[in-house]
């Protein structure tokens, strides 16, 4: 919203310099994007109660603000000047107001008015006048420029003047060139077409709104009006348009013909339900203080809808509770009155305060608390925080996984990446089928077109992009939700792997992160959440085949829950991504759902007491089939064992001379501790002889 200072003076005093007013409403809450000094702009007249004066402003200057979605009513110089009255609690004026007359709800001599859809257009007014098209005034003009709006002919320079200074949209149609002389507010037929004041043919669908007589239609509501009405300069009559509309209609018009403009932008943020008439007052009596026409006596106000003011109690005691800080009294009157808000049943603890129609943000008493705040000033509160009074709430599971979960994952040597959830179709379906993909109804641009069935596009391309920028070794992960259309959503943990597996030193060359590095991160992740997990050789589409792995997780029930997949990025995948071919790229994708619904999350923090008793360690080497996967053997053991095996890692694995084909040599190491006793080598010989017996005889293994 561009300000001419000037203009803005002509409605409220402004005791302090152009520059001064940028800081000072900045500190209200106003963000400023530019101040750009003008030099006067020449005289311009304007109307007070003494006549025409001359107003000369040598401290001119352009405030580009930047008005926030919930604040409409500051688009406009009448509501900025609000608040600059109440900043130097200053005078306001108002702008000259024709006097149009009688009204009807309906029709007058000249135009008649048919609501057809109250619920999108519960409101429009209209009048007439009798009109001389030419230039506008150079002041009019210039104010018009400064603002960033082309002036055009006076009698659409009106209509964008009152707009600017009143905040309310609105239309002037060649009264002439409307069929039947009737404005029809009706939702547009199914490919009906429309030539817009821009020059482009639109065609229209069955939920647009338009302004139509009794032929076609002649305006999109709220949005922009047509050619086929527009002002010309053989126009003698016109219908000047105020009205209201239904912010999520005029939005979704503006959206669908990607067509936004000076209305559209006012009305998807809610104008003022009670601004039509006064919009319209304005502009008549702009029209015939620029000599460019006469207004016929009479007015339409067809209204379907009247609207209370809205109460809101707000207790005083609360201000001073909320801001930290007490504010006196007869400065909370202040500030409210100042900005509009009526004071209505009180006393000395509590008020009924009406909500003007112009301030659709208020609804709670916090809200009038923040304007309070906003005025009494920010850097007047102390920066506290409020006393504990009650035990904080004990975090959500969710909350504890995540947050063991980012822990483990940078203690391994992880870096944590956040990429978007919206992502390109192509590269969802490169890690997900078809079938599971969510599309987003209304994307950006095809690079954000459905939601992430898994967190490893995102993540993958964050390995490349570290890559390209000269970085050959990187390990990343990423904490976050994937959406599949048959699942929904499930939160997940995807860990990427690049380059070397550890840190160079002097004393040996470094060695190749390889699937196994990856699995076993994966595996003291799960293990440290609490998981019992088991691996096994499985497939996906984005994985190379045979350097897939997918671990399970033991369920109270008995039945195994996929808790993840661990796997090395297929060669074409990497080098779609700009990674160098002979690099090899290992991902994993965990599923921490999993984690919530089986385990009570352990605190991976907590220490455990060193053994009191010794433990006894056994080494065993077996012959078996090279095609056996070690987790098989590990799981025979595990069944046939003592609870006294408090550890199984395999320590060696031989294949070659002395090691007949299609076998091979696995060496186990085996722990034994009891926690309450020392234990005896009788025992620990027993457990020894039934592994191995059990070995043989599940997976036919021969003792060497």
């Amino acid at each position: 919203m561009k300000v001419l200072v000037s203009w803005l003076r002509e409605l409220v005093d402004v005791p302090v310099s152009a520059a001064q007013l940028a800081r000072d409403l900045h500190m209200t809450g106003f963000e400023v994007a530019s101040v750009e000094p003008t030099g006067t702009l020449g005289t311009v007249p304007r109307t007070q109660a003494g006549g025409t004066v001359p107003n000369p402003d040598d401290d001119d200057a352009v405030i580009d603000f930047e008005i926030t979605a919930n604040r409409p009513d500051c688009l406009s110089l009448t509501g900025l000047a609000r608040e600059v009255a109440t900043r130097y609690d200053s005078a306001r004026r108002v702008p000259a107001h024709a006097d149009l007359g009688p009204v009807s709800p309906d029709s007058m001599e000249a135009l008649r008015v048919t609501i057809e859809d109250a619920a999108r257009c519960p409101r429009y007014c209209a009048a007439v006048a009798d009109v001389r098209v030419g230039p506008s005034p150079p002041w009019l003009a210039e104010r018009l420029t400064a603002a960033g709006i082309r002036s055009i002919n006076n009698i659409v320079d009106v209509t964008n003047y009152a707009l600017l200074e009143l905040g309310h949209p609105m239309h002037a149609f060649d009264l002439e060139r409307l069929a039947g002389r009737h404005l029809r507010v009706r939702l547009a037929r199914k490919g009906e077409a429309l030539k817009t004041l821009d020059g482009q043919q639109r065609t229209l669908d069955a939920e647009m709104l338009v302004i139509a007589d009794d032929a076609r239609a002649q305006a999109l509501a709220g949005v922009m009006g047509g050619a086929d009405s527009e002002v010309s300069p053989a126009t003698r009559t016109i219908a000047i348009e105020s009205a209201w509309f239904l912010p999520i209609s005029v939005r979704r018009t503006s959206k669908t013909l990607g067509l936004s403009t000076e209305a559209s932008y006012r009305f998807e943020r809610g104008a003022d339900f009670a601004a039509p008439p006064e919009g319209l007052a304005r502009a008549c009596a702009l029209l015939e203080q620029i000599g460019a026409g006469t207004v016929r006596p009479g007015w339409i106000d067809a209204s379907h809808d009247v609207r209370t003011p809205r109460l809101v109690r707000l207790e005083l005691a609360r201000v001073a509770q909320v801001l930290g800080a007490p504010v006196p009294i007869s400065e909370i009157r202040r500030i409210l009155t100042g900005l509009g808000f009526l004071i209505g049943e009180h006393d000395d603890a509590r008020w009924v305060v009406s909500v003007p129609s112009w301030r659709n943000d208020v609804a709670r008493d916090v809200d009038l608390i923040e304007e309070v705040a906003r005025h009494f000033g920010y850097d007047r509160l102390p920066t506290t925080f409020p006393a504990l009074t009650t035990v904080p709430a004990k975090p959500g599971r969710r909350l504890e996984v995540d947050r063991a979960v980012r822990r483990l994952a940078a203690a391994a040597g992880f870096n944590e990446c956040v990429t978007f959830s919206f992502i390109a179709e192509k590269a969802a379906q490169e890690f997900a089928p078809a079938t599971e993909l969510v599309p987003i109804a209304n994307p950006l641009s095809e690079t954000f077109a459905v939601l992430r069935p898994s967190l490893l596009p995102g993540l993958v391309d964050s390995l490349s992009h570290n890559r390209r920028h000269g970085r050959r070794d990187v390990r990343l992960f990423e904490l976050g939700t994937r959406f599949l259309a048959t699942a929904g959503e499930h939160r997940a943990l995807a860990l990427g792997w690049l380059g070397a597996s550890g840190p160079e030193h002097w004393s040996a060359p470094p060695r190749q992160a390889d699937l196994f590095d990856l699995k076993g991160v994966a595996e003291t992740i799960g293990a440290a959440l609490g998981l019992e997990l088991s691996a096994a050789a499985g497939t996906r589409a984005h994985l190379v085949p045979g350097r897939t792995v997918l671990l399970t997780a033991a369920a109270p029930d008995g039945a195994p829950r996929e808790f993840g997949v661990v796997g090395q990025l297929l060669p074409a995948l990497a080098t779609a991504r700009d990674i160098p071919v002979q690099d090899e790229v290992y991902v994993a994708e965990l599923d921490l759902d999993v984690v919530a619904d089986l385990v009570t999350l352990l605190d991976i923090r907590a220490t455990r007491p060193l053994p009191r008793f010794p433990s006894i360690v056994r080494d065993l080497s077996i012959l078996v089939a090279d095609t056996l996967p070690a987790s098989q053997l590990r799981g025979t053991i595990r069944s046939v064992a003592p609870p006294t095996l408090a550890r199984v890692a395999e320590f060696d694995r031989y294949q070659g001379k002395g090691i007949p084909d299609g076998q091979v040599s696995l060496s186990y190491r085996l722990t034994f501790l009891a926690p309450d006793r020392t234990l005896t080598d009788a025992e620990v010989d027993a457990a020894m002889s039934a592994i191995v017996g059990a070995l043989g005889s599940a997976h036919g293994a021969v003792r060497r």
